[in-house]
């Protein structure tokens, strides 16, 4: 017999999705009893109801422990998904009883955070003291995927990162920036105003991360002018390679503005990239921005507004 959605949500318990998890994290039904201070009968019991409700054969049970039957393997996603979400319930709705009307929870890209999210976040949070941010930084297509995936209400990233995904995310705009060459001040290269990326790729270049999107995009240029980069270093961090640029470990693309910003005492000139993948989109992504929460909303709708530096 088919089970209807309405009748299943009736007949799941959280206390018995909790306790197949267990089992599935112990390897056995005795091991997850004595996490769980409970008899070993009665996780059985709960395990035995829980296949009746589904249908369906959970786990496959030998002398060792246990084993995930396919549809186990589907159920233990879901379990940890749903029992994920009421964790977050539990701590949200604990914030407003402690006077903290929500919060929310950010991923974003180097290029955004460095750029632009210091004084937007900074002018939000002042004008509301009692929304807290948790922000963290993540290359784009971990911020893709944490937005897919539930661990973010909120992404911002560079938008082609979300068209290479193929993910069903909902965007909005939110700032653009352009790519530069930054080069000592001393260097053969410092007196263009500009310069097209092809004209870089006689030089070493200091990267970031392998999956950026900014090594990403090198690398896909690189590729259309038939060269490979001379890549001599690769760095976590936009201010780790302004450093080994200035000590003549060789060039590298980064965003002008983030260089305006940081570059500070250093020796070096920044040189705007001529070419048409060089200007970005920083785009804001979510799942559906209609169902996020009010404080997501709120926040959402600051950051479209804000000025543009």
């Amino acid at each position: 017999m088919k089970i209807t959605e309405r009748s299943f949500a009736r007949r799941i318990d959280l206390t018995s999705l909790q306790l197949f998890v267990a089992v599935c994290e112990a390897g056995s039904i005795g091991k997850a009893a004595e996490r769980e201070f409970i008899a070993a009968s009665a996780v059985s019991k709960r395990l035995a109801d829980l296949e009746s409700a589904l249908g369906t054969t959970l786990l496959y049970r030998h002398a060792r422990g246990v084993d995930l039957t396919p549809a186990g393997q589907s159920l233990l996603h879901h379990a940890r998904s749903v029992l994920y979400g009421l964790e977050k319930m539990q701590g949200e709705l604990g914030e407003y009883a402690d006077g903290v009307r929500g919060h929310v929870r950010v991923h974003a890209s180097i290029s955004a955070i460095v750029q632009f999210l210091p004084e937007d976040l900074g002018h939000f949070v002042r004008q509301h003291p009692q929304i807290r941010i948790d922000l963290e930084e993540h290359l784009s297509g971990d911020v893709l995927r944490a937005v897919q995936e539930g661990a973010a209400d909120l992404g911002i990233c560079n938008a082609d990162a979300l068209a290479q995904s193929g993910s069903a995310l909902q965007v909005q705009p939110y700032r653009q920036d352009r790519l530069a060459l930054v080069v000592p001040a001393g260097h053969a290269l410092a007196v263009h105003t500009a310069i097209g990326f092809a004209d870089t790729l006689d030089e070493d270049h200091v990267g970031l991360h392998a999956n950026s999107s900014i090594a990403l995009a090198m690398h896909h240029a690189a590729t259309e002018a038939g060269r490979a980069i001379r890549l001599r270093i690769r760095v976590t961090g936009l201010d780790a390679m302004c450093r080994m640029i200035a000590n003549g470990l060789g060039v590298g693309v980064m965003p002008l503005r983030a260089f305006e910003l940081m570059h500070g005492a250093a020796a070096l000139r920044a040189l705007p990239l001529s070419d048409s993948w060089a200007r970005r989109e920083i785009s804001l992504i979510a799942r559906d921005f209609a169902s996020l929460p009010v404080t997501a909303r709120a926040l959402v709708e600051h950051l479209r507004q804000a000025p543009a530096p």
